[in-house]
């Protein structure tokens, strides 16, 4: 069984460079579709709020164990007493004393003060890295100057479409892993001329081209699917390399368009 490759992050965690994702899945659908990605080999799992009693009951009845998992969740920003609720709630209806990353989702509100939160969390030992979702390098720089703290991965908006360049940059400068949340555009970048050509090149379907680049891009993907097919097929990406002109090629996709 292929083991997916991983990046360090800034605490020493590692976090698979392929996350399973369960986002806007149906309770039945999540646990469906989590029970094929831990049959298939995804060892990486990033939940979302609504989603981790579900995700928990799959992890309770898995025979896998727990040092081989690494669980992600998310915690909106919200509030330093309301974050901690909430972070303790998706702990305990993932039936887990300790997740490995979870998220400070969304730049509204005291995201300060969830941020606090989520650092006692770790500190606590209930989380072994913090990051944040959807944040900007203005938010970053906010975040980084009012904490001290530097999240470990900040997750957003990334695909052939929008490469994120000034973003990727700075938490490049800052340790910051980057990872997708809609590596795929939400399938819509699977029928791209250039996606379909490299596809055909590569006898791979155009979801493995696209997940390969994040891969080759040092980006985590998080790859989300109801469907079995898919899921397995997304799995699928570590046989094969693109090669450099193949990367520059994909690279001239990017036209900031968003999802």
């Amino acid at each position: 069984m292929a083991v997916p490759p991983s990046l360090a992050l800034s605490l020493g965690v590692r976090i698979p460079q392929l996350l399973f994702g369960v986002a806007g899945l149906s309770p039945a659908e999540t646990g469906r579709a989590l029970r094929i990605a831990l049959d298939t080999g995804y060892r990486g799992i990033a939940t979302a709020p609504g989603t981790e009693a579900a995700v928990g009951a799959v992890l309770a009845a898995a025979e896998v164990p727990r040092e081989e998992l690494f669980v992600a969740v998310q915690v909106p920003a919200q509030g330093y007493d309301t974050a901690r609720r909430a972070a303790d709630r998706a702990l305990e209806e993932l039936q887990l004393e300790q997740v490995d990353l979870c998220l400070l989702d969304g730049t509204k509100g005291a995201f300060a003060d969830t941020w606090r939160a989520l650092s006692r969390l770790r500190t606590d030992g209930r989380a072994r890295a913090v990051g944040v979702a959807g944040f900007g390098v203005s938010e970053l720089r906010r975040l980084i100057d009012a904490t001290g703290s530097v999240p470990a991965v900040n997750q957003v908006e990334l695909h052939p479409w929008l490469q994120q360049v000034p973003l990727r940059a700075f938490h490049a400068e800052r340790g910051i892993v980057t990872a997708a949340a809609s590596p795929a555009a939400n399938a819509a970048l699977l029928s791209d001329e250039t996606v379909t050509g490299l596809a055909a090149k590569y006898g791979k379907t155009p979801a493995q081209i696209v997940l390969r680049w994040h891969l080759q891009n040092d980006t985590v993907a998080v790859a989300a699917s109801a469907t079995t097919t898919r899921i397995r097929e997304n799995f699928g990406i570590f046989d094969f390399e693109l090669a450099d002109d193949d990367l520059d090629v994909v690279a001239e996709l990017d036209n900031g368009t968003r999802v």
